[in-house]
């Protein structure tokens, strides 16, 4: 019996180890191949650059975005605020984009100063301008793409790559956008 029950325990991770992506790891180089052609290109989607140049007429300083980051990660589900963020005019595309490809778990739109502008989910916060995603992808206004390592998601239970691509109006990088990429249904 102990030894079928050790046989069952190896077996069950041979499975679970065999999986896409484990965390930690750099993600398949389908995920980069997207993002240099189709992900690089929604940076300059009009309806993407009209939103987040409106974002950034609006003159907010970094400590009001800090102080609508701690509001908003003090705040369980979805209110209003975050609500309208995710039913603008930007936020409705993003969900068709996210509904266009299976691999989209989740679409986000920052600003110049890392500050939410649309999204398909609710993020777990407001202002992403401390992060990686975000840095790399802004790149102090110079703009990159910027793919970052698997890791698990606990909301969708699936392992992803969040991958992040500058907002172009023009030759002006204004902002960023990150995609988060589920590995197991990437091709």
């Amino acid at each position: 019996m102990r030894k079928a029950f050790m046989l069952f325990l190896a077996g069950m991770f041979l499975i679970v180890g065999s999986g896409v992506g484990h965390a930690g790891e750099k993600p398949p180089k389908e995920v980069f191949d997207l993002a240099n052609s189709v992900l690089a290109k929604l940076g300059t989607d009009p309806v993407i650059v009209a939103a987040v140049n409106a974002e950034n007429a609006k003159g907010k300083t970094l400590t009001q975005i800090k102080e609508k980051d701690e509001k908003w990660r003090n705040t369980p589900g979805i209110v209003n605020y975050m609500n309208a963020i995710m039913e603008s005019q930007c936020g409705k595309h993003l969900r068709t984009l996210q509904n266009s490809a299976p691999y989209y778990l989740e679409i986000f739109v920052m600003d110049n100063q890392g500050a939410n502008v649309a999204m398909t989910d609710k993020t777990s916060d407001y202002w992403q301008g401390d992060e990686a995603k975000f840095q790399k992808a802004y790149n102090n206004g110079k703009g990159a793409v910027f793919v970052d390592d698997v890791e698990f998601d606990d909301s969708s239970q699936a392992y992803l790559s969040q991958v992040s691509v500058p907002v172009k109006d023009g030759g002006r990088v204004i902002g960023s956008i990150t995609f988060g990429i589920d590995l197991d249904k990437i091709e």
